[in-house]
């Protein structure tokens, strides 16, 4: 029985096993991926460490710095480094398929047939085993190639293919940026995208804001770029040169064999659809639990003025959630993985654990 099971080894993962080491509680951290990285070990070759949006520190470790290594090599080799430096009770790999009440309170986590009985829950299961991809009438009938962010495996894989990109984040432009100056590129978004010109600290912290506004109210967390709006960086300026990101189109209403059309019947031949729609929470595995409010989301609690720190579920205090909502953001998780460590070591102090066997003998 542990004081407190980590699922996910990420930057989050590891921030709050960090603490939790730390803090002397005993602990494990269940990872689904054969080898350290987290979600970093699945992106694609050509993003580089100059093509990250920052990757922040972990706690006592310096982060990679800036260069044009890919970001798929360096940052898991960093990972597994930390994991091994630090002596933290990794266990890959664990993919975790449910988390159950046990007896006298415990919670159960369960993979397969292995099973691990804990006091707390932390889950840093981060969004990248969970695409999103809307359904739109006639997908099934699209006779080219379906890809998400997730399976992006290169520019090169499109030279000669005629590409519609759907999506209005961040991956959205960074693919359109790679595969403008290439090949024959459409976008498609639901909405008008909203570009900014700078992007300081207040506006950073005003962004995460509304999205914490979010998850308190038991919503589904929103993106951090839907609310800080997108800026092109120098590698994407060659397609907005040749004007890939003015030919932007509102989302169509319909995919048909050999490409999509609109509702006023206009049409557009594709060979791809790269569907850069983003990720949903992967916290599937805690439905069990009931966490969800009525609105579809986990609220959590804040106590502090740091939104990122919230991460107590409001519906059962012995479950932290971090990477969720305002703390989607290796910096965010950082901080959150810090939160959960004190909350789990304040919830074991105010709920001492009395097992049944020992009601029994007093």
């Amino acid at each position: 029985m542990y004081d407190a099971v980590v699922i996910g080894a990420g930057q989050a993962g590891l921030s709050a096993s960090f603490h939790l080491t730390r803090l002397g509680l005993d602990h494990v951290v269940l990872d689904a991926n054969p080898q350290p990285g987290g979600a970093w070990q699945h992106r694609w070759d050509s993003l580089s460490m100059h093509d990250v949006h920052g990757v922040a520190d972990l706690p006592d470790a310096a982060a990679p710095g800036d260069s044009g290594a890919r970001a798929n090599a360096v940052l898991p080799a960093w990972f597994g480094r930390y994991e091994s430096e630090h002596g933290l009770p990794v266990v890959r790999p664990v993919r975790v398929d449910r988390v159950t009440d046990g007896d006298d309170g415990l919670l159960v986590v369960h993979a397969g047939e292995r099973s691990w009985t804990t006091r707390t829950l932390v889950n840093a299961t981060g969004t990248w085993t969970q695409p999103f991809v809307p359904y739109y009438p006639g997908a099934e009938s699209f006779r080219g190639e379906q890809l998400h962010t997730a399976d992006y495996p290169g520019p090169e894989h499109f030279d000669g293919k005629r590409v519609v990109v759907v999506g209005g984040g961040a991956s959205a432009v960074q693919f359109l940026g790679e595969l403008g100056p290439r090949t024959d590129v459409v976008w498609v978004t639901r909405k008008p995208p909203v570009w900014r010109d700078h992007f300081d600290a207040d506006a950073g912290r005003h962004a995460i804001e509304l999205v914490q506004e979010r998850v308190r109210a038991g919503l589904p967390p929103a993106s951090v770029v839907s609310v800080t709006g997108l800026a092109l960086r120098p590698q994407e300026q060659e397609a907005a040169r040749l004007g890939v990101y003015e030919r932007r189109r509102p989302m169509f209403a319909r995919i048909e064999p050999d490409g999509v059309r609109w509702a006023d019947g206009s049409f557009e031949p594709a060979d791809v659809i790269l569907w850069a729609t983003g990720f949903r929470p992967a916290v599937g595995h805690l439905a069990p639990l009931q966490l969800r409010s009525e609105h579809g989301g986990i609220a959590l609690l804040q106590s502090g003025a740091d939104v990122q720190t919230a991460t107590t579920a409001v519906r059962d205090p012995r479950v932290q959630l971090v990477g969720y909502g305002p703390s989607a953001s290796t910096i965010g998780g950082n901080r959150a993985g810090r939160a959960a460590a004190v909350a789990v070591r304040r919830y074991l102090a105010e709920h001492p654990l009395e097992l049944a066997e020992d009601r029994a003998l007093a």
